[in-house]
């Protein structure tokens, strides 16, 4: 059973074919890296991946809620960050799911700091936090470990693994090295 699969898929951004052809599939464990060079496609392929653009060719199924860490954290910087994480929560059917996944990320500790006043680090840390608490089967992490110190992609790392334990599956693209052990090796 496959969580997401990729049939031959091709992607146009911008007038020009970033790549095409592309087959890969993500099941219960499992997990893939993508690498590349900037403006290459990893980023449209991660959205593609949610539904958030179709492809040019090919099929995508996606048999599993998914949820995104992108660029932008998508919290209401005016609430304390375990409010906003609370509203996407509550969203998901989890907001008991809150306090555990600041904890997965370090940041328990910033919970009623509006998410204004967050560094960029502790604001993707918390971007994180939001896929975590989710409850979704399929984590989709765009760069997420862009702006992080290597105790907080420790804990990046160590939040996937349990990801995967427990039967979800990851897509990362990453210029950053991850630790993905046994993780599928895409290259744009």
């Amino acid at each position: 059973m496959s969580l997401l699969a990729f049939h031959d898929v091709a992607c146009d951004r911008g007038g020009r074919r970033l790549f095409a052809g592309l087959s890969f599939a993500l099941g219960p464990g499992e997990a893939a890296l993508l690498t590349g060079p900037n403006g290459i496609g990893k980023s449209s392929l991660v959205r593609l991946a949610a539904g958030l653009s179709a492809p040019a060719a090919g099929r995508i199924d996606r048999e599993a809620p998914a949820a995104l860490a992108a660029e932008a954290a998508a919290l209401d910087t005016e609430l304390p960050l375990a409010a906003a994480l609370g509203f996407w929560a509550a969203l998901d059917g989890g907001r008991e799911r809150v306090a555990p996944a600041l904890a997965a990320m370090g940041i328990g500790h910033l919970a009623e700091v509006p998410v204004r006043f967050l560094s960029t680090g502790q604001r993707k840390r918390a971007a994180l936090a939001r896929v975590v608490a989710s409850g979704a089967r399929l984590w989709l992490l765009d760069e997420p470990a862009n702006g992080l110190d290597t105790a907080s992609v420790a804990a990046l790392e160590a939040a996937i693994d349990a990801h995967r334990a427990g039967g979800g599956a990851v897509l990362v693209a990453s210029h950053v090295p991850i630790a993905l052990p046994d993780a599928q090796d895409l290259r744009l």
